[in-house]
């Protein structure tokens, strides 16, 4: 049977991307509210969840690997089939031992299998997003990958209402007849299960480009050298930029805030009005942050590109770095409010903070994504904007590490406290904003007449 060269984009595209946004979404996201659920402290489950963000922040330096073995195709399928394995694994492993069973000692090593399981899964989904990315470039021509950018961004952000609003409403669904545990292992098995289907459908459906080629041949050993040569000949250049230094602080600091509320606003729903949170079901907040927050996101990063368009990034950098503070003012409102959800009222503040709060990120989100390509400018673009994804991951990475600790220990185990924290590093996303915004070209990003 011949090879299929081409293929039309609908039949693959969507599930695509579809797949790469769900195992990141769980790993960072939907795990954190797992964890908690599941008798984890804030904490702990931050630091875990942050560690699990690591493969992300280096997958720049395995890259290369991936062009000189195999063929993207090949990478695509087969992380995949990890994925699904590596989410199986934590099904498998799942509950999280209980603190009389820690006390014990046996289990522990229990949960160690299923960090294990975690980070192949992390490590995987990492190396797929590589792949994927180089495989549409090779698939499709330079007008039909300009037509299908939306689609590809509409799916990705499909996966996050499947993962933040799905999974966790799944979860609540299952937990009424199977307990908090049993749900969760049911939830994770089913994830598990579409991407076993998903990589079948893959194997099938996805075309072979005459261009996805591995290094080989007579050239081999000079196609190796060649990719390993401008692997480092991308870092060398990209830390040769003018303003790198502030250009990295830029990348590390502007997301701090966002970094450290993403992994306490959904527990800070969850947790009980006693302990300063709103007692939203699992059901209520996967509905909220499944429908809604996207809506507002979505909505967001729309207007956040049209106003880009029309004045360019020197123009709207400074709003939009502004507008990153309302997600801290929306759970201050939120935890000092504390509106009763099962009341009109109640579900209007809490609809509108959610919806606010991911609108402001969405627009505000635009201008570090845009500062990003502007300095990724140049020969090495593909690899330095690599790089500095790299930089922005691990600006999430760190602070969402601490977020737990900072909350219970440093301020008192009070949401209050925390969210208003929160917003006072906002002063380090202003200052980074304030130094780099100088540096840009005003024309940059503005629609050319």
């Amino acid at each position: 049977m011949s090879k299929v060269t081409t293929r039309n984009p609908w039949a693959w595209i969507p599930t695509l991307y579809f797949a790469q946004g769900i195992p990141f979404i769980f790993i960072n996201m939907v795990t954190m509210v797992l964890f908690t659920q599941l008798g984890m402290s804030e904490t702990d489950a931050a630091l875990y969840t942050g560690w699990l963000y690591l493969p992300w922040v280096i997958k720049p330096f395995w890259g290369p690997i991936v062009d000189i073995l195999k063929t993207k195709r090949w990478w695509t399928v087969v992380m995949q089939i990890c994925v699904a394995v590596g989410l199986a694994g934590i099904a498998f492993t799942l509950p999280l031992p209980n603190k009389e069973e820690i006390a014990a000692g046996m289990p522990v090593s229990a949960f160690a299998v299923c960090l294990f399981f975690y980070f192949i899964t992390a490590f995987c989904s990492a190396t797929h997003d590589i792949a994927s990315d180089g495989f549409y470039m090779l698939a499709l021509n330079t007008n039909q990958q300009s037509m299908f950018v939306g689609i590809r961004s509409t799916f990705y952000r499909c996966a996050n209402v499947f993962g933040q609003g799905g999974l966790v409403m799944i979860a609540g669904a299952l937990e009424a007849y199977f307990g908090t545990a049993a749900a969760w292992k049911w939830t994770v098995a089913s994830c598990a299960a579409f991407f076993a289907l998903v990589s079948i459908w893959h194997i099938f459906i996805l075309p072979v480009p005459v261009a996805d080629k591995a290094v080989g041949g007579e050239n081999e050993q000079q196609g190796i050298k060649g990719i390993l040569k401008g692997f480092v000949g991308s870092f060398v250049t990209f830390f040769k930029k003018k303003h790198v230094v502030l250009a990295m602080l830029f990348m590390l600091l502007y997301r701090l805030p966002e970094a450290q509320v993403v992994k306490l606003c959904q527990p800070f729903l969850l947790a009980s009005r006693e302990a300063g949170g709103l007692g939203m079901t699992q059901m209520e907040v996967g509905f909220a942050y499944g429908t809604l927050a996207i809506i507002g996101l979505t909505v967001g990063g729309i207007i956040g590109g049209i106003c880009a368009s029309r004045g360019g990034l020197r123009k709207w950098i400074w709003p939009m770095a502004l507008a990153t503070s309302l997600n801290c003012v929306a759970y201050i409102i939120l935890s000092t409010l504390q509106p009763d959800y099962s009341t009109v009222a109640g579900k209007a503040i809490t609809f509108s903070a959610i919806i606010l709060e991911q609108f402001a990120y969405g627009f505000g989100f635009t201008a570090f994504m845009l500062f990003m390509m502007y300095f990724a400018e140049g020969p090495y673009k593909t690899s330095h904007y690599a790089i500095c994804t790299a930089f922005m991951a691990l600006g999430m990475m760190l602070p969402g590490m601490a977020a737990g600790w900072i909350k219970e220990v440093m301020l008192g185990n009070s949401y209050i406290n925390f969210f208003l924290w929160v917003l006072g590093c906002n002063l380090a996303t202003w200052l980074v904003t304030a130094l780099v915004r100088r540096h840009i070209d005003p024309a940059y990003g503005a629609k050319q007449n």
